[in-house]
């Protein structure tokens, strides 16, 4: 979406309540605009209720204020774990996290997972889980559901994690707005290259699916009883069934994403749904993802969104770019998000980098414009009824 068809649609929502409040009364300005034949465009459709939310690291003082300053609805972030051997936070380090939220107005509705995170297995300090290393992987487990007791005791609604084995891939950087630079992927130039196995090695889908399901049936049970969602993000991207390092990437594709939230099927087991790495895996993205959303969001397995876009299709994309520039329509996805009822977040994701600039805070400036790009969409979508 362009940023003129952005002002356009903010403009018409502005000027229809301006209109309304100063021809007719108040119920008048509340009813909804009707097309030709007095049919309303969006009548049958509930309110909005998305949030606009953020996610990073350990909550400080600094990331809490900074959040706070842009109005942020609601966040996830991480305690700080004292002790780097034990792999899940005790109560009272979810508390200090839970004290700095609150002496800042902030609100903390998720929580990352110590271990089972986005990075390339090779650089993972605790791989048991994603390698199929018994007996290590069940005292990793073990700590995953101390995690998930420690949210429920400190009323922590989601649990996010990963199960990936490559991490985040992509090629190369491209030239991006300003002095931005976006990173790309193009699997056949990747795949040319002959990158060597991870220490891995071969996995291929079956024990890829094994893994899952180990874990699976042995966390959902203690999500259920402790009701704590477990959201786990989408591999990123996608592979060819070939794989890409000798890793079939299972949960690349929208079969493997239904299959996966199948498995020991629970209201509390879904999906941290990052519409990029899903358009990532798309051939056609803007036609094919608001029929994503409603598979999974009408069956209630949207837990939470990062809200990105990308610019290309499966296997060839330019990916962390602005919202405003790349192929989806946002304002056509934001509706779908209403027509399912989701009531979550929102969340920019890899917002662009920027060249030269402090690694920590260098693109804190792109995720403000992100910020009230979302939140401008937010608002339009609730006064166009």
């Amino acid at each position: 979406m362009d940023r003129r068809k952005f002002f356009s649609v903010t403009s018409a929502g502005a000027a229809a309540v301006a209109a309304a409040n100063i021809g007719g009364t108040r119920a008048e300005a509340a009813a909804p605009a009707k097309m030709a034949g007095g049919v309303c465009a969006s009548a049958s459709l509930p309110p909005l209720k998305a949030r606009l939310g953020h996610q990073f690291g350990a909550l400080t003082d600094r990331s809490a204020a900074w959040v706070a300053r842009y109005g942020v609805d609601a966040v996830c972030t991480s305690p700080k774990v004292a002790d780097p051997t034990r792999l899940y936070p005790t109560a009272d380090e979810m508390k200090a996290m839970l004290d700095i939220a609150d002496k800042h107005k902030v609100k903390v509705e998720l929580v990352d997972s110590v271990l089972l995170t986005s990075s390339l297995i090779d650089k993972e300090k605790n791989p048991a889980i994603m390698l199929g290393q018994s007996p290590q992987r069940d005292r990793d487990i073990e700590a995953f559901q101390n995690h998930i007791r420690t949210c429920a005791a400190t009323g922590i609604r989601t649990l996010k994690y990963n199960m990936s084995i490559l991490g985040v891939v992509r090629l190369d950087e491209v030239p991006g707005r300003g002095d931005t630079m976006y990173n790309r992927w193009n699997y056949k130039e990747a795949a040319a290259k002959n990158p060597p196995l991870t220490r891995a090695g071969e996995v291929g889908e079956d024990a890829f699916w094994e893994r899952i399901n180990y874990f699976l049936e042995r966390v959902v049970p203690v999500a259920a009883e402790n009701k704590v969602r477990i959201a786990c993000h989408p591999q990123d991207p996608g592979m060819p069934p070939q794989g890409y390092r000798g890793i079939h990437n299972v949960l690349g594709t929208i079969d493997g994403l239904k299959k996966f939230i199948a498995l020991h099927e629970n209201p509390y087991h879904g999906l941290n749904f990052c519409q990029g790495t899903v358009s990532e895996n798309l051939y056609h993205p803007n036609d094919e993802i608001g029929d994503v959303i409603r598979y999974f969001g009408s069956r209630k397995k949207i837990f939470n969104v990062h809200f990105r876009n990308i610019r290309g299709h499966r296997d060839d994309f330019v990916a962390e770019m602005f919202p405003d520039e790349g192929d989806v329509d946002f304002v056509k996805v934001l509706k779908v998000y209403r027509e399912v009822g989701y009531e979550e977040l929102l969340m920019p994701d890899h917002a662009p980098k920027v060249i030269g600039v402090d690694a920590e805070w260098g693109s804190n400036e792109n995720f403000a414009f992100e910020f009230g790009y979302i939140r401008g969409l937010i608002q339009a979508e609730k006064h166009l009824i």
